[in-house]
């Protein structure tokens, strides 16, 4: 099975894939959002082109648990996915996650005009996020 692992933002998305023999998140370019409806062709193109067979999107949660004005707009996100690209699609709790990638972006400040402008750290995100999926599944069995 193919995955898809995706960091949502306004502005871009990060994208990520892996597959069940490697269990290895891999980043891939980032997707630039203009509108949610060019993002999802977008990512429907990607899902079609490399067979993917599930979507992981990283879900937002508040330190307490609870659901947040942000993560209430990626179930909007999650919701279209389905509708559109018809694949499963499964949220993953980001805030372990949240860590590394401020590390990575406060280490790109100095790097501008490369991996930030790149979409290199979004990407980065989202492969923690399908690798967490990943870990979290070989924990699992």
């Amino acid at each position: 099975m193919n995955y898809l692992g995706i960091d949502y933002g306004t502005k871009r998305m990060g994208l990520s894939v892996g597959d069940d023999v490697l269990r290895l998140a891999v980043p891939i370019e980032a997707v630039r959002v203009r509108a949610p409806g060019d993002a999802v062709r977008r990512i429907a193109e990607i899902v079609n082109f490399r067979r993917i067979h599930k979507i992981i999107v990283g879900y937002p949660l508040n330190m307490d648990d609870t659901v947040g004005v942000q993560a209430r707009e990626v179930e909007r996100f999650m919701d279209l996915l389905r509708r559109e690209i018809g694949v499963p699609v499964e949220p993953v709790d980001e805030r372990l996650s949240s860590e590394t990638v401020g590390d990575l972006r406060r280490r790109s400040i100095k790097n501008r005009r490369g991996l930030r402008r790149k979409g290199a750290i979004d990407s980065a995100a989202a492969a923690l996020i399908l690798q967490d999926y990943f870990d979290g599944q070989s924990a699992r069995q």
